[in-house]
């Protein structure tokens, strides 16, 4: 499977509540916060909830 970095840019403040359990379950906490996880369809659609949000890189 690939690899994928994904990195808080924006904040959580003043967003709505499933916005924000989202960026908890993929392990961002803080602003700038970053993770490596496994790009699976399940990590793909939470990313992809939360897109305006995160920036996400795929690790070679």
């Amino acid at each position: 499977m690939k690899k994928i970095k994904i990195t808080q840019i924006k904040s959580g403040i003043d967003r709505s509540e499933r916005q924000k359990l989202t960026l908890k379950a993929l392990g961002l906490k803080k602003l700038h916060a970053t993770k490596e996880v496994l790009a699976t369809p399940q990590i793909l659609g939470m990313v992809r909830k939360v897109d305006h949000l995160v920036k996400v890189e795929e690790l070679a």
